[in-house]
């Protein structure tokens, strides 16, 4: 039996993660839909990721996005939850209601419903922010398969997730 509530790699990526953001002296934050704390979660399975960890958001709804990320309603009725805009403003509200130096979001449908022929299950939208950053915003639009499927939310959810970790690698 493993040692960790979560599987084993993405265990090992949180680890990673806390490692070398220690090394780096950085803290991180994240903004979490539909991971719904997925990953500070894992994070936070890694002893001493409280040097690290600065805080999660997990904001579900479009009125938490809206309340504790301070994304603006234009962007949700405009581009929707699930795009590099409304990401991009949850890393950057995480980013500014926190002592993190890093920042990712992340929104998606995981399904099994609720996909639509523009974003269909298994889409999920990433962003990243970085404190002082004068560079384009950075964000990124995946599809992740097996969400019709028995275990396909997991699946993407899992999928997701690793992702963001990676996203939090220096």
């Amino acid at each position: 039996m493993s040692n960790y509530l979560l599987s084993d790699d993405i265990s090992e990526l949180a680890a990673r993660v806390v490692a070398e953001n220690a090394a780096a002296g950085r803290k991180v934050a994240t903004a979490e839909s539909c991971t719904g704390g997925l990953v500070a979660g894992a994070l936070t399975e890694i002893a001493g990721s409280s040097s690290v960890l600065d805080r999660g958001f997990v904001t579900y709804s479009n009125e938490a996005k809206m309340e504790s990320l301070g994304v603006a309603q234009d962007i949700i009725e405009t581009f929707g939850a699930v795009s590099i805009a409304c990401v991009w403003a949850m890393a950057q509200g995480a980013l500014e209601r926190s002592n993190a130096d890093v920042a990712v979001a992340i929104s998606g449908v995981a399904g099994p419903g609720g996909g639509t022929q523009l974003k269909p299950v298994g889409t999920v939208v990433f962003a990243r922010a970085v404190r002082n950053s004068t560079g384009e915003p950075e964000g990124e639009l995946k599809h992740f398969d097996g969400g019709d499927g028995p275990g396909g939310r997991a699946a993407i959810r899992r999928q997701a997730t690793i992702c963001a970790l990676e996203l939090l690698l220096p």
